[in-house]
């Protein structure tokens, strides 16, 4: 539901030819500056007042949430085709569909704020600083890339993003040392640690909820159930498929993760939470287009029709598009050339990625260490040792 600045509804069919009477602000090209978003309830736990269920979202930030989540679709379709044509090896696990809930927490993280999360990172990789080019040559093995094409798809960096990380839920404890470290420097930051449904069951991640209560760390704890661990559907692999209730005494929230400004208003109370009470933990309701990974057709454990359903009905992108139109916040022109811009951007960067080269032999033992106290470093065979060297400092020292 929407709301213009006078707060009367928008009718979808006449949405174009109302919204920007109804705004309360109207700039001097007709647009309106703001609307009011309303969201879906919040599921509770231990919680006795949860997020405001609405607010005002300027022009500007609608703008950037559409660019953002549109940018990570065209980011993950062209990681896909790159995959297809073997110039990204390895593993690929593409985050089409769940646009989202990462543009909404990003939205309410503050510069000091952190994030951690498993592999399906290449848009948060994105959103933490590095270029589209500097995403898709990390995936392609090539110098560009963030971690100079020696971390790939799992393994990127970036300021205050402490990477994917490939062993299912090893990043939440990681997570909760970093909001350790937030609480030792004083600093005032949260850190965010993502996991999957399929991740929830980790003994790990358990032991971190523990930890974080009991030192009450700033940690949002943020499991983003997509319905599915790798091919095995939520229902089947967990007893309780409330995730949003397993930190037992933690507080915790459900959120749509399909409404970026749902996703927002949770994450904006959960960062004021955990600063001034304990850890909390965040369900994010979302859905994956394509498989576990590239290497899995996703079809075999759901049917086409479910996902051609979810793409019609809750797709991120196109019901946020049918929202900012409705309130006014753009026309369909302007978000069209928009999305041509994005594309162009992105076709750029995957031809320069394409045309990238590969680092030399003797850069593979350099920034192993980020201060390296143990002079050379082991080779791959016994008895071989290499120079370890320094081309520049990690990103988040």
């Amino acid at each position: 539901m929407i709301k213009t600045g006078m707060g009367s509804l928008v009718p979808r069919l006449l949405r174009q030819q109302t919204a920007t009477a109804q705004s309360t602000v109207v700039s001097v090209k007709n647009y309106a500056t703001e609307a009011t978003f309303e969201t879906k309830p919040f599921k509770l736990h231990n919680l006795k007042e949860g997020p405001p269920t609405s607010c005002k979202v300027s022009r500007d930030e609608a703008i950037n949430y559409y660019r953002q989540m549109q940018t990570i679709r065209r980011l993950e379709t062209s990681a896909g085709n790159l995959y297809k044509e073997k110039l990204v090896r390895g593993f690929c696990h593409l985050y089409s569909g769940q646009e989202a809930c990462a543009v909404g927490m990003k939205g309410a993280m503050r510069p000091q704020d952190n994030i951690i999360s498993a592999y399906r990172v290449h848009g948060w990789t994105y959103l933490m600083g590095v270029s589209p080019k500097g995403v898709l040559s990390e995936l392609t093995g090539k110098q560009g890339g963030c971690a100079r094409g020696k971390g790939g798809s799992m393994h990127m960096y970036a300021p205050n993003f402490y990477g994917g990380n490939g062993i299912v839920g090893a990043q939440v404890p990681l997570g909760a040392g970093v909001a350790l470290a937030c609480k030792y420097k004083g600093n005032e930051g949260v850190c965010l640690a993502l996991y999957g449904d399929g991740a929830a069951n980790q003994g790990q991640i358990f032991e971190a909820y523990n930890m974080a209560h009991l030192w009450k760390l700033p940690c949002i704890f943020v499991c983003e159930n997509n319905g599915y661990g790798m091919g095995t559907s939520a229902e089947r692999g967990s007893c309780n498929v409330n995730y949003y209730q397993r930190g037992d005494v933690l507080p915790g929230i459900w959120v749509d993760g399909m409404d970026v400004v749902a996703v927002r208003l949770a994450t904006e109370f959960a960062i004021n939470h955990v600063l001034n009470i304990g850890p909390v933990v965040m369900e994010v309701y979302t859905y994956r287009y394509s498989g576990h990974s590239m290497s899995d057709p996703g079809t075999s454990y759901r049917s086409r029709e479910e996902v051609q359903e979810v793409r019609q009905t809750r797709d991120p992108i196109s019901s946020f598009k049918d929202k900012m139109l409705a309130a006014g916040l753009a026309t369909a022109d302007e978000l069209k050339a928009m999305d041509n811009e994005i594309k162009k951007e992105v076709d750029e960067a995957t031809k320069q990625a394409k045309a990238d080269t590969e680092i030399g032999l003797p850069e593979l033992s350099t920034d192993v260490y980020s201060q390296n106290l143990e002079g050379d470093i082991r080779g791959c065979t016994p008895g071989s040792w290499l120079k370890h060297a320094t081309l520049k400092r990690a990103v988040n020292l």
